[in-house]
C-alpha cells in the first residue's frame, strides 16, 4: 500500500508513547527491524525518539497489511495505525497492536547488515551509519551536552558572543593553521574564539562562545579531529583559582545533567554510569611539578620541562575515579598569552582538566597577560606579527584587567562521558586527516 501526497504530519512519537495505553494513534518511521512466526509478524519502528514493536496477527488485519509486514525492506518509510499496550518488556513501555501500515517508499536493500563491519567502511557510510541505535544514543547525548553548556551559562550570568570563523592571525600555534585566500590576503580558519571574547569580556563582563574550530594537526590518534567543537567562557577580573572553580563547577553540572537526562542512551553505549556518578566535587588539583613527580614514581620517563603526552595522561589519570586539574605548566610549553605566576616567572598561571579513564586533556585553561609591554613582549619572541595583534593589545591600554578563561573540546568530552573509544563517533561527520568523504 503506497502512500498519496497526504500530510505526513504525526501528532505523536514513540518517546512518551506509553501514557496513551489502549489509545489509536499514528506514527511515522522507518522499519529498524522485523520478524516473523507463523500467524503473528513483528515491526520494529523508529522515529528518531525511539524503537517501537508492532505486532500483527494474521486474523485482525488487512491480508495486504500482513503481506506487506513481510515484503518490507529495511529502512523503508513507513506510516502505522494501531492501539497502544503497556508491556514493560518493550522498550519505552509499551508496543503496538498493528491495524494498518501504509508504505511511503520502499528503501533498497540496506548496505548496514547485521554482521561486523570495518570502520573504514562505516566512515565511508556515516549518512547511513547514523541510523543504527548506537549512534542514534551518542548523538542524542551530545545534544544534550551541547544544551547542558548553554543553559549552565546562561543560567549564571554569561552573555554568548559569536567568534569570527575567518581571522587573520594565529592563536595557538602557526604550525596547526589551515590557510585561505581573503580576497588576496591570507587568512586562517579559527583554532579558538578566546582571543576575539578577552575584547568582549571587557565590554559584558562574563561571556562565551561556542563553535567550530580547526586545527591542521597531522594526528591520527583517537583523541584529534581536524574540525571540533570548542566552548570557552571569558570572564573579567578573574584570575586562575577563578578559572578553576568555574570549570570544576561546569563539569559537575553537565555531568550530572546527562545522568539525570540520557540514562537510556547511556545504556545503550553500555556506559558504566558508576564511574559517571563519581564525578564530584572538589577535583584533585596538582602542580605540573607534583604531576611529573607522580609520573615518574609510576614508571613514566617524563622529563621536567616536556608537555605531557597521551600515554603520560592516561598514566596519571588512572590513579583517580574524576578530573584532574593540573596547574602552572612550564611558560616554554604554553601559549603566548598566558600570564607568567608572579612567585615563579618560569612557569604560567594555567591549567589543564584531565578526564579519568585515559580520556585526557579536555580542557586547557589559563589567566590572560593583562599588562601591554609583557604582552607584546610575548607576541615578538613566538615571532607573531604585531600588526595582526594591534587590535588585541589595544584592549590592554584601555582599562586593562585580569581576565581568565577557558576552552573545552565538545568531542572529547562526549567520548568520556559516552564512554567511547574514538572520537570519531561523537560527531555526525568527523574531519581526520584521512577522512573528508562523506
Amino acid at each position: 500500500m503506497t502512500a498519496t501526497r497526504e500530510s505526513m504530519k504525526s501528532t505523536l512519537t514513540i518517546k512518551g508513547l506509553a501514557a496513551h495505553d489502549g489509545r489509536d494513534v499514528t506514527l511515522n518511521g522507518w522499519v529498524y527491524n522485523k520478524r516473523s512466526s507463523g500467524k503473528v509478524r513483528f515491526l520494529i519502528l523508529r522515529d528518531g525518539t525511539g524503537y517501537l514493536q508492532c505486532v500483527a496477527f494474521v486474523k485482525d488485519v488487512q491480508p495486504e497489511v500482513f503481506d506487506l509486514m513481510e515484503k518490507v525492506s529495511l529502512e523503508s518509510s513507513v506510516t502505522v495505525t494501531g492501539t497502544v499496550r503497556l508491556d514493560q518488556r518493550a522498550p519505552g513501555g509499551a508496543e503496538l497492536s498493528l491495524k494498518e501500515l501504509k508504505l511511503h517508499h520502499m528503501a533498497e536493500e540496506y548496505p548496514i547488515g547485521k554482521k561486523e563491519h570495518g570502520t573504514g567502511f562505516l566512515m565511508e557510510q556515516r549518512h547511513l551509519w547514523l541510523r543504527s541505535s548506537r549512534q542514534v544514543a551518542i548523538l542524542r547525548t551530545r545534544s544534550e551536552i551541547e544544551q547542558a553548556f548553554r543553559d549552565y551559562f546562561y543560567e549564571n550570568g554569561f552573555t554568548l558572543v559569536d567568534s569570527p570563523i575567518l581571522t587573520p592571525a594565529a592563536c595557538e600555534g602557526t604550525t596547526t593553521l589551515f590557510e585561505t585566500d581573503y580576497f588576496g590576503e591570507k587568512a586562517y580558519l579559527s583554532q579558538s574564539g578566546q582571543l576575539y571574547l578577552e575584547p568582549a569580556c571587557m565590554a559584558l563582563g562574563k561571556v562565551y562562545c561556542f563553535g567550530p574550530t580547526f586545527r591542521s594537526e597531522k594526528s591520527k590518534t583517537r583523541r584529534h579531529l581536524t574540525e571540533f567543537w570548542m566552548l570557552e567562557p571569558e570572564v573579567a577580573f578573574a584570575g586562575l583559582d577563578d578559572a578553576m572553580d568555574l570549570v570544576e563547577d561546569f563539569l559537575v553540572y553537565v555531568v550530572g545533567r546527562v545522568l539525570d537526562r540520557c540514562i537510556e542512551e547511556l545504556k545503550t553505549v553500555e556506559r558504566d554510569t558508576a564511574k559517571l556518578e563519581l564525578v564530584k566535587k572538589p577535583f584533585p588539583r596538582l602542580t605540573y611539578k607534583h604531576a611529573v613527580e607522580q609520573l615518574k614514581g609510576l614508571g613514566s620517563d617524563i622529563q621536567y620541562g616536556a608537555d605531557f603526552g597521551g600515554d603520560d595522561e592516561t598514566v596519571l589519570t588512572e590513579e583517580y575515579d574524576r578530573p584532574i586539574m593540573v596547574h602552572r605548566y612550564p611558560a616554554a610549553v604554553k601559549a603566548f598569552y598566558m600570564e607568567p605566576d608572579p612567585e615563579d616567572p618560569s612557569l604560567a598561571l594555567c591549567v589543564d582538566v584531565l578526564a579519568p579513564e585515559g580520556y585526557g586533556e579536555i580542557v586547557g585553561g589559563s589567566e590572560r597577560i593583562h599588562d601591554h609591554d609583557l604582552l607584546l613582549k610575548r607576541i615578538l619572541e613566538h615571532g607573531l606579527p604585531q600588526k595582526s595583534f594591534q587590535w588585541y593589545l589595544d584592549i590592554r591600554k584601555y582599562g586593562t584587567v585580569r581576565h581568565s578563561g577557558f576552552g573545552l573540546g565538545l568531542e572529547r568530552t562526549v567520548a568520556w562521558i559516552c564512554g567511547l573509544p574514538h572520537v570519531r563517533e561523537t560527531i555526525p561527520y568527523p574531519r581526520m586527516i584521512y577522512q573528508l568523504y562523506p
